[in-house]
C-alpha cells in the first residue's frame, strides 16, 4: 500500500470507527430502554442483562456497517475535497480510482466480512439472545402461572401441503411445547376433506416423533360427498403419521424478517416453494440476506462521485444527493420484493435486482467525475 493509500484509508477509517461506535451506541441505548424495564420485572441479574445485550450486539451490524461507511466516505472525502487535497492529487496526474481505490477495497473487505456475518454470526447472535430472553420471562412466569400457559402463541396455523393436513391451535406453548384446542383437517391429492381430528390438548413426542392428543374426537369424511361417516371419541390417541415439527410450525408463525439463516435455511428445507406459495417471502429473505453484503460497494459507488464533486459553496448538495440514491435503493428493494412475492419476477431476480441496478449507477456516477 502507498504512501497515497494509507493516508486516505487512514482518514477514513478514523471517521469510520466513530460513526460505527456512535450509531451503535444509540442503537444499544434505544434496546436497552425497551428491554431493560422487561428484565427489571422478570428478576433478570446485572450479569444476565450484559450478556443478553453482548449477544445481542453482533445482530446490529448488518445494518449500521453500510450506514457508517456512507457517513465516513462522505465525511472523509468531503474534508479532502474542501482541503483542496482531492485537486491536488487530480493535478498531480491521478485519477479518481487511483486516488480512492483503498476505500474499493475496503469496501469489498466489509462485503465480505458482512457475507460472514449475516451467514454465521448474526444468526447465532439473534437465536442465543432470543432463548435468553425467552428464557427470564418463562422463568419469571413459572412460580405463577400453569406451565402450559407460558411463552403462548395464539392461532397458530400449519398448512402441511406435501401430506395433505392443515393444522390450527387456538394456543400453543413454546414453555411446554403443547397446543391446545387442536383442529388437524385432512385432505386428499383433489383438495378434498377426508377426515378431521379434534383434541383439547396434545403434545409432540420427541422420543417416536409424532402428536399424541389427550380428550378429542377422530372423524372421517367421505370426500365425495362431504358426509361424516365414522366418529369416534377418545381420551389419548398416538398419530404415528403426525410427524410434523413444533419447532418448525412455531418458526413458520414469525416474520421472514424476524428470522435468523438458520432458521431460514431449515424451513425451506423442510418445504420447499414449489410445495407452499407462503414460502416465496421466506425465500427472498433468505436471498436478501446474501445480497445485502454487498451494499457496501453500492455505499462507496454512490458516495465517492458526489463527494468529490460536491457543489463548493453548499456540501449538503453532493451529501443530500447521495443519501438520497441511498434511500432509493431501499425503496427499489421493497418494490422488488413486492413482485417478486408476486410471483411478477423470479425470487431470485427479485433479490439480486435493485443491487445490480445501483452497482450500476454507481460505475456510471464513479466514471462521470473521473
Amino acid at each position: 500500500m502507498s504512501l497515497l493509500d494509507r493516508y486516505v484509508f487512514s482518514e477514513w477509517l478514523k471517521i469510520f470507527v466513530l460513526a460505527l461506535a456512535a450509531t451503535l451506541g444509540i442503537l444499544l441505548l434505544e434496546r436497552l430502554y425497551d428491554d431493560l424495564p422487561d428484565f427489571i420485572g422478570w428478576g433478570a441479574t446485572t450479569w444476565e442483562v450484559l450478556k443478553y445485550f453482548g449477544l445481542y450486539t453482533p445482530s446490529f451490524l448488518p445494518t449500521i456497517i453500510p450506514i457508517s461507511l456512507l457517513i465516513s466516505l462522505l465525511f472523509s472525502l468531503g474534508n479532502l475535497h474542501r482541503n483542496n487535497e482531492i485537486v491536488a492529487m487530480r493535478s498531480a496526474g491521478m485519477n479518481l480510482w487511483r486516488i480512492t481505490r483503498s476505500l474499493w477495497v475496503a469496501g469489498a473487505v466489509l462485503s465480505a466480512l458482512l457475507l460472514y456475518l449475516n451467514a454465521r454470526l448474526v444468526p447465532w447472535s439473534v437465536e442465543q439472545s432470543r432463548i435468553l430472553k425467552d428464557n427470564l420471562h418463562f422463568a419469571s412466569e413459572e412460580e405463577r402461572v400453569d406451565k402450559r400457559y407460558i411463552g403462548n402463541i395464539p392461532l397458530l396455523c400449519f398448512d402441511n401441503q406435501s401430506e395433505g393436513r392443515m393444522w390450527f391451535m387456538n394456543n400453543f406453548s413454546e414453555y411446554s411445547y403443547e397446543g391446545f384446542g387442536i383442529n388437524v383437517y385432512q385432505h386428499d391429492a383433489y383438495g378434498r376433506e377426508t377426515g378431521r381430528v379434534m383434541a383439547r390438548e396434545g403434545y409432540f413426542d420427541d422420543v417416536d416423533n409424532h402428536w399424541v392428543f389427550i380428550d378429542g374426537r377422530d372423524q372421517k369424511i367421505d370426500p365425495a360427498s362431504g358426509e361424516v361417516y365414522f366418529s369416534r371419541p377418545f381420551e389419548k390417541k398416538a398419530y404415528p403419521d403426525f410427524t410434523e415439527d413444533p419447532v418448525l410450525m412455531k418458526t413458520l408463525s414469525k416474520k421472514p424478517q424476524d428470522l435468523s439463516y438458520f432458521e431460514l435455511e431449515m424451513l425451506l428445507d423442510k418445504i420447499p416453494v414449489e410445495s407452499n406459495p407462503k414460502m416465496k417471502s421466506y425465500e427472498i429473505r433468505l436471498m436478501n440476506i446474501l445480497a445485502s453484503p454487498f451494499r457496501c460497494l453500492v455505499v462507496v459507488g454512490i458516495a465517492i462521485p458526489f463527494a468529490v464533486a460536491g457543489v463548493r459553496t453548499n456540501p449538503l448538495v453532493g451529501v443530500s444527493k447521495s443519501v438520497g440514491l441511498f434511500v432509493l435503493y431501499y425503496v427499489i428493494s421493497s418494490i422488488s420484493r413486492l413482485l417478486g412475492e408476486q410471483e411478477l419476477i423470479p425470487l431470485a431476480i427479485s433479490a439480486w435486482l435493485p443491487l445490480v441496478l445501483m452497482l450500476g449507477l454507481s460505475v456510471h456516477l464513479f466514471r462521470k467525475v473521473s
